[in-house]
């Protein structure tokens, strides 16, 4: 839905036009043998009104405002503090869930193998999760059960179009991105998980929390817990964990049982033979972060395989 964007230049799947222009790049990653899943979000809170339609506020389950010492910036590119949300009514929720499966039905006319539903990272259903940012009275607030009502409506959706076995959600246990966070995050992720456990999900997809806000700066949090590893043990079906890898420490995770697979964000930009580098322990190209979000093709599909830099030599 429009009103979940934050940022400018973010794609939408809300649209017909956004469905036909998806086609072509589905497309032409099954072309290339690719399988492809389409990561389907809402930002809430992390938006301002300059994106929203009608520039009204943007929405979130409650009506607090991201720290001031975080910045975002505004449609036509100024730096500006993040505005006070509006609380979602009650029965505005039930649209948002539709939203979602709308999107879903979207990703599957567009041909994609399957959805994301994005639950981490401090974005509208990570909102609704964590107490700091939910104070709600109603059936979506109070308790974790009611907390976690949310992303649980929205997997279902998703289900309802897909099956379970096309349908992965992502989660940030401990991390801090766009000022989340919970004070005590074991028991709220230890519910999520479980509830999610019985389902049948083709995944469960992990923000390891050293990495967590990487989006705004380079981060390395110390002394924080793995999310892989406190979480395994509740996850009975495939586990993919993401932030901060390299080739050695995912071979390591893997091998521990900690995660089924690795994700890679930033060295793939940069890589775009990223699984061939890593196989035969070809060195990496750095990534240049002030390309990452904005722009042409510098510094996000101008970056050579491994073979064309060999024969650049």
């Amino acid at each position: 839905m429009a009103t979940g964007r934050g940022n400018a230049g973010t794609p939408g799947i809300y649209s017909d036009q956004q469905v036909k222009g998806w086609r072509d790049v589905v497309d032409a990653v099954h072309a290339r043998g690719g399988v492809i899943f389409l990561q389907l979000w809402h930002v809430g809170r992390v938006s301002h009104s300059s994106f929203q339609p009608d520039g009204v506020l943007p929405v979130a389950p409650s009506a607090v405002p991201i720290s001031e010492a975080l910045k975002t910036m505004t449609a036509d590119g100024k730096v500006t503090s993040y505005e006070t949300p509006r609380a979602l009514e009650t029965s505005e929720i039930a649209g948002v869930i539709e939203s979602f499966r709308q999107a879903a039905s979207n990703a599957r006319e567009a041909g994609f193998d399957g959805v994301e539903i994005h639950g981490a990272n401090g974005y509208l259903i990570e909102q609704f999760l964590q107490s700091r940012t939910n104070l709600r009275t109603d059936r979506y607030g109070g308790s974790i059960q009611n907390r976690a009502r949310l992303l649980l409506e929205i997997t279902q959706a998703a289900i309802e179009v897909w099956g379970a076995d096309r349908v992965g959600v992502r989660l940030s246990p401990y991390g801090v991105a766009n000022d989340s966070g919970e004070a005590d995050p074991m028991p709220l992720y230890s519910h999520v998980i479980q509830s999610l456990d019985p389902l049948g999900l083709a995944y469960l997809h992990f923000i390891e929390p050293r990495s967590s806000g990487a989006g705004r700066a380079e981060v390395n949090h110390q002394n924080v817990p793995s999310a892989m590893a406190v979480f395994r043990p509740i996850w009975r079906g495939v586990l993919i964990s993401a932030g901060g890898f390299t080739g050695e420490t995912a071979e390591a995770a893997i091998a521990a049982g900690h995660a089924d697979a690795i994700a890679f964000g930033r060295i793939f930009i940069s890589n775009p033979d990223l699984p061939r580098r890593l196989k035969h322990g070809y060195p990496l190209t750095p990534y240049n972060r002030t390309t990452f979000y904005g722009g042409e093709e510098t510094g996000y599909t101008d970056y050579a395989a491994y073979d064309g830099l060999e024969q650049a030599r």
